[in-house]
């Protein structure tokens, strides 16, 4: 497993590129916890099924309630 994140800027989105993360820290409520684990369990299941065709998913597109929250997304390794 690989993180990578993009900081918090004001610069447009072509200046700006991914960096590996060394850690990631999670400020959630435990219900939000909850839900996340259930979208990882369901991109488990999507990737499995899809295998190399499998993109990538966002958390607020599949939970609306994140739409407000840092970007979420899981990519097949």
């Amino acid at each position: 497993m690989r993180v990578f994140g993009y900081p918090i800027t004001t610069a447009p989105a072509e200046e700006i590129s991914p960096e590996g993360l060394a850690e990631i820290t999670l400020c959630a409520s435990p219900e939000e916890l909850r839900e996340m684990s259930l979208f990882l369990s369901a991109c488990a299941e999507e990737m499995e099924i899809m295998g190399p065709s499998y993109g990538h998913v966002h958390l607020s597109d599949r939970h609306k309630r994140f739409e407000d929250s840092p970007h979420f997304v899981v990519v097949r390794d």
